[in-house]
């Protein structure tokens, strides 16, 4: 497969917010925003991967590395279509206009 840009947004919210932060701006780097919210953060980035799929999951994945009480509410946008995912699972997949 090969590497497609895929655009992010997502609320990720943590037991420790601080605790997340570095891994947030470690992983999203210059290609993206990350505003603090109440409970965590609101992220808006672009990746570069194979999936949106794979690239939610290693993002998690590395949150909960930091703080285990982490959860990521997130959509990504590749080629036209959206998936939205809640932790590991994808809740919806829809065809942008």
């Amino acid at each position: 497969m090969t590497e497609k840009k895929i655009k992010f947004s997502a609320k990720v919210s943590s037991a420790n917010p601080s605790a997340i932060k570095s891994v947030l701006e470690r992983m999203v780097g210059g290609n993206g925003s990350i505003k603090p919210i109440e409970d965590g953060f609101e992220v808006n980035a672009e990746f570069k991967g194979e999936s949106a799929k794979e690239l939610n999951r290693m993002l998690l994945s590395e949150l909960r590395r930091a703080e285990k009480k982490t959860r990521l509410r997130s959509e990504w946008t590749v080629e036209g279509t959206t998936e939205k995912y809640f932790d590991y699972v994808l809740k919806q997949t829809k065809k942008v206009n």
